[in-house]
């Protein structure tokens, strides 16, 4: 059912927030609305990189642990990727392959859905909602709601203070600059022209970007740069 008063009143709500918990409180009220027992708000990190600081809140109870919640989430878990590998809202049913991926899925047992509502207000920072359970009944039109809500949420939090819309290992302008001209074909001596700089500043540039990304060669490290908001093409 179309509820645009209701949104609007969250958006005004955000906006007027002073502090990061009601603006939280707003999207997993949201959440819970629709049915998530199970609630994610972060941010994600680049390769290698830690997410403790990214992670803004965590209502995630262990159901095969008497449903007592955790308090961590590690960088690696297989669960940010769903973050990561889409750009629009998505809802799915829990497979035994996800379960088995990642510590966080495992923890809600059984029939659960997942909601995943990425996040991309502040490029290249992004970041992630989710909600999960097995009571979880939405529309397209609340997943695109979710979506409108989160981005206001991130955006308000950014001008809080709260989060920066950069990330350690994010690339500097000049690698991102580089990689976009890889990924439309340019070759080093054709980068080379267009910027002004030498052949071996621009290997440099797409040998440092490799590094951060975690890539293998130059074609992985177009790939991860796309992955992770570092280029638009």
């Amino acid at each position: 059912m179309n509820d645009t008063p209701d949104i609007d009143a969250k958006l005004e709500a955000i906006r007027d927030a002073r502090a990061a918990k009601p603006v939280l409180d707003i999207v997993e009220s949201y959440l819970r609305r629709l049915g998530a027992s199970h609630i994610l708000i972060t941010g994600l990190p680049m390769p290698n990189r830690t997410i403790e600081s990214l992670v803004h809140r965590l209502r995630w109870p262990d159901e095969r642990n008497g449903g007592v919640e955790r308090t961590q989430l590690q960088a690696h878990d297989d669960v940010l990727m769903l973050g990561l590998s889409g750009r629009r809202p998505a809802i799915r049913n829990l497979s035994t392959i996800d379960t088995t991926n990642s510590e966080l899925l495992a923890c809600l047992g059984d029939g659960a859905k997942i909601m995943i509502i990425p996040v991309d207000a502040l490029k290249p920072f992004q970041a992630m909602v989710v909600g999960a359970g097995r009571q979880i009944n939405v529309e397209p039109y609340d997943l695109a709601s979710v979506e409108i809500v989160a981005a206001a949420a991130f955006r308000r939090l950014y001008d809080l203070g709260v989060v920066s819309d950069q990330r350690p290992g994010d690339l500097s302008a000049r690698e991102r600059h580089v990689l976009e001209l890889t990924a439309l074909g340019k070759t080093a001596h054709e980068i080379a022209e267009l910027l002004d700089i030498s052949q071996r500043t621009v290997h440099a540039h797409l040998q440092n970007a490799s590094a951060k990304l975690n890539a293998s060669n130059k074609t992985h490290t177009v790939v991860e740069a796309l992955r992770y908001g570092q280029i638009d093409i």
